[in-house]
C-alpha cells in the first residue's frame, strides 16, 4: 500500500487529449469534402485547438504540484507536447484551406484526411492500453502502415499536381495542404513512439 498514492488524472487527461485528435480529424475530413463550409470546419477545429490548448496546460500544472506521478514527469510532458502537436498541426491545416479559399473536394486529400483519422483513433486506442505494452504496439504497427499509405498517396499527388501545365497557384496551394496533412500524420507516428517508449518503461 502506497502511503503517498500517485495522481492517476493524467491518464483520464491522455484519453480526452486523445479524444480530441480523433475529433479535430474527423472535422478535418468534413472540411476537404465540403469546402464550402470551410469556415464553419476551421472555427470548430480552432474550439477543439483550445480545449487541446487547455488540457495540455493542465497536464503541465499538474506535473509541477504532483508529489508522486504515475509516470515521469518528463514523459507526461513529451506525450501531452505530442498530442497537442497533432491537434496544432490538423488546426494549421484548416487554417491554410480557409486562407486559400479551396473550392473543390479533391480525393487525394480526402483520403489523407480519412488515414489520418484513422491514425488518430488507433493513438486512443493505444491510449486505452497504456499499461500494456503488446496492445500499445499493435497499434504503433497499424499507424506506421497508415503513414506509409499516406506516403504513397502524398508522392502520386504531388506527381499528378505537378503534370502537364498547372496553374502555379494552384499548384502551390494544393502542395501546401498535402505537405501539412502529411506532416501531422507524420507527427502520429511520432505519438505512437512515444506511448510505445513510455508503456514499456512503465511495465
Amino acid at each position: 500500500m502506497r502511503l503517498i498514492p500517485r495522481d492517476d488524472r493524467f491518464f483520464d487527461l491522455f484519453a480526452e487529449m486523445a479524444g480530441m485528435l480523433v475529433q479535430s480529424a474527423n472535422v478535418l475530413q468534413q472540411l476537404f469534402a465540403e469546402p464550402a463550409r470551410v469556415d464553419e470546419f476551421t472555427a470548430n477545429i480552432k474550439n477543439l485547438e483550445h480545449q487541446a490548448d487547455r488540457l495540455t496546460a493542465e497536464a503541465n500544472r499538474k506535473v509541477d504540484t504532483t508529489f508522486v506521478t504515475p509516470l515521469d514527469r518528463e514523459d507526461i510532458h513529451t506525450l501531452v507536447t505530442r498530442l497537442d502537436n497533432v491537434v496544432d498541426l490538423i488546426d494549421g491545416c484548416a487554417r491554410r484551406a480557409q486562407i486559400y479559399r479551396i473550392t473543390e473536394a479533391r480525393d487525394p486529400a480526402i483520403r489523407m484526411c480519412a488515414i489520418l483519422g484513422e491514425a488518430c483513433v488507433q493513438i486512443r486506442e493505444a491510449v486505452a492500453s497504456m499499461k500494456r505494452p503488446q496492445m500499445v504496439y499493435e497499434h504503433g504497427v497499424r499507424i506506421k502502415r497508415l503513414e506509409e499509405q499516406a506516403d504513397a498517396i502524398y508522392h502520386e499527388t504531388l506527381g499528378n499536381l505537378f503534370a502537364g501545365t498547372p496553374d502555379p497557384l494552384t499548384v502551390m496551394k494544393w502542395k501546401d495542404l498535402y505537405d501539412s496533412l502529411e506532416t501531422a500524420i507524420d507527427e502520429c507516428h511520432y505519438v505512437s513512439l512515444a506511448l510505445e517508449s513510455i508503456s514499456l518503461k512503465n511495465s
